[in-house]
């Protein structure tokens, strides 16, 4: 479901005279359907910009990223729409929503016009311990725990053949944490292929099958 292959990226500098500053090279990775992969390594290493440039919000500078088949690389913007509308979630660190739209419905979002899409929101918003009383406000009035598992709620509302998670248990509680890493394996066991950072290295050693450390593609490493 995931396949990167001899993939570089640099940062242009232009504040500074157009440094260009390479950040990493040759980088690669597969997982399969049913697969969870960790990306390890120091901070600053370059897991969360492995994990934008999969979900399209970086360009890499060269080789392959093939999501189901589609070379996000190379890929037109409408075609990275499509993959994120049909194929690829992401749980980020923070939510970004717009201001005055109620929880239920951001939740709901990605499931469009499915005649059960509330039922569905409500579903996850109930075993993420959101109390029934904040859905109809919104999220951007809620504590950062409360945004967390709205965030974690509207990735997993839709099942998506490949995940990506960044820190999904961080501010989370135990009882909610123990929710999302099942969350997890359940994702998993209907095939989902998962790429994820996970700081929680308990976490990252239930759900996750095998890692990856980043910084085998530092320039000039090894």
């Amino acid at each position: 479901m995931i396949e990167i292959r001899n993939v570089s990226k640099t940062f242009t500098l232009h504040n500074q005279g157009g440094t260009v500053i390479p950040v990493m090279t040759g980088a690669r990775l597969s997982v399969a359907a049913g697969e969870c992969v960790g990306l390890v390594g120091a901070s600053g290493a370059g897991k969360s910009t492995l994990m934008r440039m999969i979900w399209g919000n970086y360009l890499a500078a060269s080789g392959e990223i093939r999501i189901a088949g589609v070379d996000i690389a190379r890929a037109r913007p409408r075609e990275i729409l499509a993959l994120r509308r049909e194929t690829m979630g992401y749980v980020s660190q923070f939510l970004r929503v717009v201001p005055r739209v109620p929880a239920i419905e951001v939740v709901a979002e990605p499931l469009g016009n499915a005649p059960d899409a509330e039922a569905r929101a409500a579903a996850l918003l109930t075993r993420l311990r959101i109390p029934q009383r904040l859905w109809s406000l919104s999220p951007t009035t809620f504590s950062g725990g409360e945004q967390q598992r709205v965030n974690i709620a509207r990735g997993f509302v839709r099942p998506m053949p490949v995940m990506l998670l960044d820190e999904p248990t961080a501010s989370l509680d135990a009882a909610n944490r123990e929710t999302v890493l099942c969350l997890i394996e359940e994702a998993k066991a209907r095939g989902s292929a998962i790429v994820g950072i996970f700081h929680d290295e308990p976490a990252r050693a239930r759900v996750c099958d095998r890692l990856v450390d980043v910084a085998a593609f530092t320039p000039g490493a090894g």
